[in-house]
């Protein structure tokens, strides 16, 4: 069973969104990998599959570092036709409806001086 498969079987059984380390705490040993950093192996299928199938993925972020099933979460129900449409419930924002933030402006540089250019550098009085 793949990573995400027991991952998708978890958040069925609690269908409620969950953070990285609940989800691998509730998988111990169902978990396929024996990385000495399971939570990391997690976040990375979880992230990697919604990135590449975007709407298509079975998971969506809540918040950061918390996940759930899109179709608990009512992002998008699924018609027998195979459109998809949304639920009147109000959807959980993703990380791209976010402000973003500008990055921060470089501090002008101030001229270098050495001990020889100064003058008259010494103590008054």
């Amino acid at each position: 069973m793949s990573t995400l498969a027991v991952v998708e079987e978890i958040l069925r059984e609690t269908a409620v969104p969950m953070s990285v380390r609940e989800i691998v705490e509730r998988a111990g040993a169902r978990l396929p990998s024996k990385s000495k950093t399971p939570d990391t192996v997690v976040a990375r299928d979880l992230s990697m599959d919604i990135k590449r199938k975007a709407d298509g993925s079975l998971f969506c972020r809540t918040s950061p570092g918390r996940y759930t099933l899109r179709t608990l979460a009512g992002v998008g129900a699924s018609l027998s036709d195979g459109a998809t449409m949304l639920r009147s419930a109000a959807p959980t924002p993703s990380m791209s409806a976010l402000p973003q933030r500008k990055p921060a402006a470089a501090a002008p540089s101030a001229p270098r001086t050495r001990d020889s250019d100064v003058q008259g550098g010494g103590f008054a009085g």
